[in-house]
């Protein structure tokens, strides 16, 4: 399972690329905002200094929404670093989007997935990823992970090559639930990794371990 973080946030980046298990990076408009990021110009630097920490892929997401512009402003977005997933939302536009930039080799992750039909159409299209919205179904009262598993059986029935990226990632268990099922990847904030570090008893062990130790070497 390749886990992605999702923010613009920098020192989060480096803190996962640091920790050694970070697989890649997806971003929106509303996480730029969120870190001030404004201006085409700044946000294409931004992209360039993300894909200058990460090794893996880098979600860039589009901001037209008709088929023209979506693919001026993709080609714009791939030509700027090899690792650049050109994001594209679940519209019909965007879906003959995703098709074209498959035929050219350019990766795409089809966005703001809700259904097993949705996710249908990306793969038939040709999207390199697919991201249903795991948290987002789970606060209208609607099953995010039994959404994951439909696209798992859908997509092992026809051997599609679309990556099941489970995004709207909000705790651990979220994570562990969409490991469980076999989605390839995950996208949610660091939070959600680091607390698969964490257990009372691994606490508490080191804790004994480090009082016995203090113990003898007193001795």
């Amino acid at each position: 399972m390749k886990f992605f973080i999702d923010t613009a946030n920098l020192d989060q980046i480096k803190e996962a690329q640091d920790l050694g298990v970070l697989d890649g990076v997806t971003t929106n408009p509303s996480l730029m905002a969120k870190e001030g990021i404004s201006g085409e110009e700044n946000v294409i630097n931004h992209y360039k200094a993300i894909c200058s920490i990460v090794d893996g892929d880098v979600s860039a997401e589009v901001i037209a929404t008709d088929y023209e512009n979506m693919i001026k402003e993709g080609e714009a977005l791939a030509a700027l670093d090899p690792k650049i997933v050109v994001k594209i939302p679940m519209i019909k536009d965007g879906v003959k989007a995703i098709k074209y930039f498959s035929q050219k080799g350019i990766k795409t992750n089809c966005t703001l997935v809700f259904s097993a039909g949705q996710a249908l159409l990306a793969a038939k299209a040709g999207a390199t990823y697919v991201s249903p919205f795991v948290g987002r179904l789970d606060d209208i009262s609607v099953d995010g992970l039994g959404l994951i598993e439909e696209i798992r059986l859908i997509y092992d029935n026809y051997g599609f090559k679309t990556q099941i990226l489970a995004a709207s990632v909000r705790h651990s268990a979220h994570l562990l639930g969409c490991a469980k099922i076999g989605a390839d990847v995950m996208t949610g904030p660091l939070s959600a990794i680091t607390a698969l570090l964490k257990h009372p008893l691994t606490d508490s062990g080191l804790a004994q371990f480090l009082a016995d130790h203090a113990k003898a070497a007193g001795k």
